[in-house]
């Protein structure tokens, strides 16, 4: 029920008041979109944590203008690959193996698998499978966000290329996904903050097949 009562507290702060998030949240934050599941658990994508005013100055006007870029405590940029390569697909399988101290064989079969579909697979249609395995990421970062009572607000109303080219996120092999600003709302200035959180109900969100 506390996850609950969390997500139920949180909203999608339209202002931010620039107080700072202390860092200890913040790494939980990130822990728990580190954790979250990815496709063939390749985890394709980094998370770029600004924390320069100069930079989120810099990022604001490409983001249509949203306040809480600028007045959040940290702004997180979910960076999806933009391909699948034989190398990182590589070294996530080798990462295993080294963490878990074994090799097995169906594992390794399934990485040649990998290997002889995704790097042959267009680019574009890459990135988008890379930029969903980001999302489930982000969204689990929300939630984390909640737990922690620090508001998040997820962003996509933004220019991709323009964020890409002031962190030299192309250079990296890297597209920007989303983003999100870690904070605490701005209450005399948040036009949202005190309206009633509303949902699909139930019946027309869920349908259970037996």
């Amino acid at each position: 029920m506390e996850l609950l009562d969390k997500l139920n507290w949180r909203y999608a702060a339209k202002a931010m008041n620039g107080e700072k998030v202390a860092e200890d949240k913040v790494e939980r934050i990130l822990e728990a979109a580190r954790l979250a599941p990815t496709s063939s658990g390749l985890q394709p994508f980094e998370i770029i944590v600004v924390k320069n005013q100069d930079i989120k100055e810099q990022i604001r006007p490409v983001a249509w203008n949203q306040s809480m870029i600028t007045d959040c405590s940290h702004l997180l940029v979910f960076a999806a690959w933009d391909t699948y390569t034989e190398d990182r697909i590589n070294y996530m399988f080798d990462l295993t193996n080294e963490i878990r101290g074994f090799k097995n064989e169906g594992w390794e079969n399934y990485r040649k698998m990998l290997l002889d579909s995704y790097p042959q697979k267009d680019e574009e249609e890459n990135f988008n499978h890379a930029a969903k395995q980001a999302y489930i990421a982000f969204s689990q970062a929300i939630a984390a966000a909640a737990f922690e009572e620090v508001d998040a607000t997820p962003i996509e109303g933004f220019d991709p290329s323009a964020v890409d080219k002031i962190l030299g996120l192309r250079e990296k092999g890297l597209r920007s996904a989303v983003l999100l600003p870690l904070g605490y709302r701005n209450e005399s200035e948040d036009w949202l903050v005190n309206l009633v959180k509303v949902r699909k109900p139930m019946k027309d969100l869920v349908t259970v097949i037996e």
